[in-house]
């Protein structure tokens, strides 16, 4: 079906962080700018609006996007929320998916497509391999909430190509320029509007990258785990002062 106004909620992954791009606002672009251009393509009365922020928690979320979300009174919108919980050294995932139900259920009352998504598989990332059950914990929880509400679900957990270091930025936090196009396509095939045209990631399954070396690791053992871990101790916010990129319906150009 053809949309028209589609607003994008979340965290750096929807921010786009790990796909640089000098004249994109925030001077990253990211998997919803790519799916907004394609969905525009054909569209000349197609909006856009990304509410994200790097370092945004699920109170953020619900709190201050949600709300703005709903009065935009979107046919469209996506939204990836927790994942910066899920890293916090403590958290009540029951009470936090019970908020986050409440508020896909208000974004569901504006009568919106509504899109979330699952939190990927942390298990081969070696800073997060103690979070892969609490995640798979909020996957099963997320599942279970969407399949109540008819709310469509982008399943990030299982899609296998993400496996492939080249999908993920030099940090293997976030998604690297090619991993935001790979997840457009995903969103965009999920969306039922797919043009034949294949999941780019395809190719890459059959030339697996090799493993990391020890050096490698350390190297970014050094260079960001270790920075990240501080940072998380002092509660310092990676967004801070960081404004949303676009904070009203805009034409994508």
């Amino acid at each position: 079906m053809p949309f028209s106004r589609f607003v994008a909620l979340g965290d750096s992954f929807t921010e786009g962080i790990g796909d640089p791009h000098p004249g994109s606002p925030n001077g990253v672009r990211g998997w919803a700018d790519v799916l907004a251009a394609r969905l525009a393509a054909d569209n000349a009365d197609f909006r856009y609006a990304n509410l994200a922020v790097r370092g945004r928690v699920m109170a953020d979320i619900m709190t201050d996007q949600v709300p703005a979300a709903a009065l935009m009174e979107p046919d469209l919108v996506s939204i990836y929320a927790g994942m910066n919980d899920l890293m916090a050294l403590s958290l009540d995932v029951d009470a936090m998916m019970a908020t986050y139900a409440e508020g896909l259920k208000s974004l569901q009352q504006t009568g919106a497509v509504i899109l979330a998504f699952t939190a990927p598989d942390l298990g081969p990332k070696p800073l997060f391999r103690g979070l892969r059950g609490r995640a798979a914990i909020y996957n099963e929880l997320l599942r279970t909430i969407t399949d109540d509400l008819g709310i469509g679900l982008i399943d990030f957990w299982r899609f296998d190509e993400f496996r492939d270091s080249r999908l993920w930025d030099h940090d293997r936090v976030h998604l690297s320029t090619l991993g935001h196009e790979v997840m457009a396509a995903r969103v965009f095939d999920t969306l039922s509007t797919a043009d034949g045209r294949t999941v780019p990631s395809a190719r890459y399954l059959a030339t697996p990258t090799r493993p990391a070396t020890v050096t490698e690791n350390l190297r970014w053992a050094a260079s960001f785990a270790a920075p990240w871990a501080v940072r998380r101790l002092r509660r310092i916010t990676p967004g801070a002062g960081v404004a949303p990129k676009s904070s009203t319906l805009t034409k994508v150009l």
